[in-house]
C-alpha cells in the first residue's frame, strides 16, 4: 500500500490508468474507495493517470487528533507530497466537497502543482462548520451509532458499506478537522488555471457556488437540477459527461 509523508504525516494513494495525471480528492468522511463504488475511478481509469488520495484523517492515512495538523495549507501539502512521491510536476486536482475546499487551498498555496482545477459542491467563502463539529462530538458521547443516524440527518440515507465504514471512523480525528473555515474568496481573481465548478440545484452551498463561479477568469460552471450535496458526488453517471467534457477540450488546448 502506497504511501507519502508530509511533515511525519502517512498519507495514503493509489494510482490507476495512463495518460494526464488526475488527482481525485474525496470529501469529509469519505475515502479513495468512495470514488471506486461511485463509478469515477472506471470510467476515467482508461484515459487518465488517477491518483486517489485518503485525506489524513480519513482511509488508511494517518489521523492526527490536533486540530493544528488539519489548517488548511497541510492538506494541500499533503497532495503535493504524493505528486512529489510520483514524480508528478503538474495535474489535473479534482475535487469535492472537502475535496474541494483543498483545491481552493492549491490555488492559494501550490498553483504551479495544477493544470488545472475540477471542484464539485464547495465554496470559498467563510464558514462555520459548528453544526458538524456537535454531530460529531454527539457521536463521540453517544456512539458511533449516533453518528450514523447525524450524518444520515445532515447528508441523507447512507449505503450499508458506508454505514460499516462511518462506524468504525475516528470520530476524534474528524472532531479535530471540523474547524470553521477563513475566507478564501480574495484568490478568485488569481486562479488564472483553467477551473470547472459545479453543484447540486438543491445542495444549500449552491448559492455560493455559482456566485463564486463569476469572479473566476477561465472558469466552466454547471448545475445539476433536483441534486443534493450528496447526489451530486454519487450520481456519477450524470457529472462525469459534464466534466470529462471540460478534461477532453482541456487535454486539447
Amino acid at each position: 500500500m502506497p504511501y507519502a509523508r508530509n511533515e511525519g504525516v502517512r498519507i495514503h494513494y493509489e494510482v490507476e490508468g495512463e495518460g494526464p495525471a488526475l488527482v481525485l480528492q474525496h470529501g469529509f468522511s469519505e475515502s479513495v474507495i468512495d470514488w471506486y463504488e461511485a463509478g469515477y475511478d472506471e470510467a476515467l481509469r482508461p484515459d487518465y493517470r488517477l491518483v486517489l488520495i485518503d485525506a489524513r484523517g480519513h482511509g488508511t492515512s494517518d489521523k492526527p487528533h490536533d486540530p493544528d495538523a488539519y489548517v488548511l495549507n497541510r492538506g494541500v501539502g499533503d497532495v503535493v507530497a504524493v505528486l512529489d512521491a510520483l514524480d508528478i510536476a503538474k495535474a489535473v486536482y479534482w475535487g469535492y466537497s472537502m475535496g474541494g475546499w483543498i483545491g481552493f487551498g492549491i490555488a492559494k498555496y501550490f498553483k504551479e502543482r495544477v493544470r488545472a482545477l475540477v471542484i464539485g459542491g464547495q465554496h470559498p467563502y467563510a464558514r462555520s462548520m459548528g453544526a458538524l463539529r456537535e454531530m460529531v462530538q454527539r457521536g463521540i458521547a453517544q456512539g458511533g451509532g449516533a453518528f450514523v443516524a447525524g450524518m444520515e440527518e445532515m447528508f441523507g440515507p447512507e449505503s450499508t458499506e458506508r454505514k460499516k465504514r462511518l462506524l468504525s471512523a475516528d470520530l476524534e480525528a474528524y472532531l479535530a478537522l471540523a474547524q470553521d473555515r477563513p475566507g478564501l474568496d480574495d484568490i478568485l481573481p488569481t486562479m488564472l488555471m483553467p477551473c470547472c465548478l459545479y453543484a447540486g440545484e438543491i445542495d444549500p452551498l449552491y448559492p455560493e457556488v455559482e456566485a463564486c463561479s463569476r469572479h473566476i477568469p477561465q472558469v466552466t460552471f454547471f448545475s445539476l437540477p433536483g441534486l443534493s450535496h450528496c447526489d451530486a458526488y454519487t450520481r456519477s453517471e450524470l457529472v462525469l459527461p459534464r466534466v470529462t467534457g471540460f478534461l477532453e477540450a482541456l487535454d486539447k488546448s
